[in-house]
């Protein structure tokens, strides 16, 4: 136990350092920010001017506005009313808690494809969307209310009025108008500086553009690095609405000012870590090109060798496919190099054969695996299961394998939770949109470089003692500790 609190304690001394042991000053970082609590309502047009593969832009905006915001029932809380001839509330301000249920719940909406009634829609934000039934929060000073009117013709009905008294309630409306949308309406809907409130673009294609101004619309200045709005590999230090990155004890800040490299010298960390990457029919060709791009991105952020890391990559769709294990390559130029020859195999699902696979084989001695090294797994899926995957999520887990879970598209968030490791928020992740899954790469990067200590308590040697009582015999002689 002293052991584990020493690793604790300097761990956290760690993070209260000023400067990278290795001679390179920390350097300063943009600025980012928490975004402050607001009741996030959009207003969307689906009217049958909108064509299906412009409608799936307007998706993708609502999804990069809602990535970039924290959401929660204590911070942003966002609702959509998708109207045409007639308003259909798609999911309220109380539906959804969690990033990830939102982002899919985006993906499920389909247009309505009938006629223009935007001062129906306005009406039903002020009377249904922003009350208390459906989640909206009393109006104070910390929080905002916002609504976001996106249309891309000439309304059916008179929007001034009742725009009028959607902003004496308190609602903020920003008014975006596509192609060949009547401006005079834009005006007449959004609030007060006009020239931030009214946005036009030329058609949907380039919709997404305007993500970055509603993040910075939404923004306060915090402490970032208490907030964890940074994007520094191992330390962050704040400064007056920003923050600079450092490294720890045997290791340098890159010229990126962000990540970070091992010194001369340094031992860095002993570590088995095994992709369990899905290579199904749905996840697309060009796709599977990004995923490739991810797993090397993680690879750059480690020490590679005998004694630090080492590296295994497996793939699974309808059945499983050892791509390399452990060990095999013992440098990060010929792990990346495998790892862009690997084929796609674009058949099924079968996660819980993949997670089995990865306790009996994997993390196996005869595989590579050592003992007494922390075994790190990352399981990457775009979709549901087409088998059972409890009993060996729970197994690696029960095993000491600290599981990362990371979904795109259509994966299911209560597996992703059920095969994450605790705490089930730091070690699982979704997005929507396989372009922006390097950002989540990003994040892994740091929280396995850094991670490592405090999740396996600091002291490897103890690892087995701790979970061989759980296991059976033959598991025992199977699996490297």
């Amino acid at each position: 136990m002293d052991r584990i609190f020493s690793a604790l304690l300097f761990s956290l001394l760690l993070l209260l350092q000023s400067y990278g042991v290795c001679g390179a000053p920390p350097q300063p970082r943009g600025t980012l920010c928490r975004t402050k609590p607001t009741d996030l309502v959009f207003v969307i047009d689906s009217s049958r001017s909108v064509r299906p593969h412009e409608f799936e832009k307007v998706k993708v905006f609502m999804s990069r506005v809602i990535e970039g915001v924290d959401v929660g029932p204590n911070s942003t809380r966002v609702g959509v009313i998708n109207y045409a001839s007639a308003v259909k509330n798609e999911f309220s301000l109380k539906t959804y808690q969690t990033k990830a249920g939102l982002l899919q719940a985006v993906r499920r909406i389909e247009p309505l494809s009938t006629g223009t009634m935007t001062g129906l829609a306005i009406q039903f934000a002020i009377s249904r969307a922003f009350s208390d039934s459906e989640g909206a929060r009393v109006r104070s000073p910390n929080f905002n209310k916002v609504a976001i009117v996106v249309t891309d013709g000439r309304p059916q009905d008179g929007v001034q009025d009742v725009s009028a008294r959607a902003r004496a309630a308190g609602i903020e409306i920003f008014a975006i108008g596509v192609g060949r949308v009547d401006m005079h309406t834009l005006r007449q809907i959004a609030s007060e500086p006009l020239d931030d409130h009214v946005d036009y673009v030329e058609s949907y294609s380039v919709i997404e553009k305007l993500t970055h101004k509603f993040q910075e619309a939404f923004c306060v200045v915090s402490d970032l690095c208490a907030t964890g709005d940074h994007d520094c590999e191992q330390i962050c230090i704040s400064t007056p609405g920003a923050y600079k990155c450092a490294c720890k004890e045997g290791f340098t800040l890159n010229s990126d000012g962000k990540t970070c490299s091992a010194c001369s010298g340094g031992s860095g960390s002993a570590l088995d870590l095994v992709f369990l990457i899905d290579g199904s029919k749905s996840v697309r060709p060009e796709n599977f090109e990004l995923v490739k791009k991810f797993i090397n991105q993680i690879v750059d952020s480690l020490e590679v060798s005998d004694k630090q890391a080492q590296v295994g990559l497996v793939q699974y769709s309808s059945s499983v496919r050892q791509e390399f294990p452990l060990g095999q390559f013992k440098n990060k130029k010929d792990i990346k190099a495998a790892v862009k020859k690997m084929a796609y195999m674009e058949k099924g699902t079968m996660t819980g054969q993949a997670l089995k696979y990865l306790i009996d084989s994997s993390f196996s001695i005869i595989n590579g695996a050592r003992p007494g090294v922390p075994k790190v797994g990352i399981v990457f899926t775009d979709g549901r299961s087409q088998d059972y995957i409890t009993d060996a999520a729970k197994k690696a887990k029960d095993l000491g394998f600290r599981m990362f879970a990371v979904g795109v598209g259509n994966a299911v968030e209560d597996e992703l939770r059920e095969i994450a490791s605790e705490p089930v928020a730091e070690h699982y992740f979704y997005t929507a949109d396989f372009r922006t899954i390097s950002k989540i790469g990003k994040k892994l990067q740091m929280k396995i470089c850094i991670g490592s200590a405090m999740f396996f308590g600091g002291d490897q040697i103890a690892i087995p003692l701790l979970w061989m009582e759980k296991v059976n015999p033959n598991d025992a002689e199977q699996v490297a500790s």
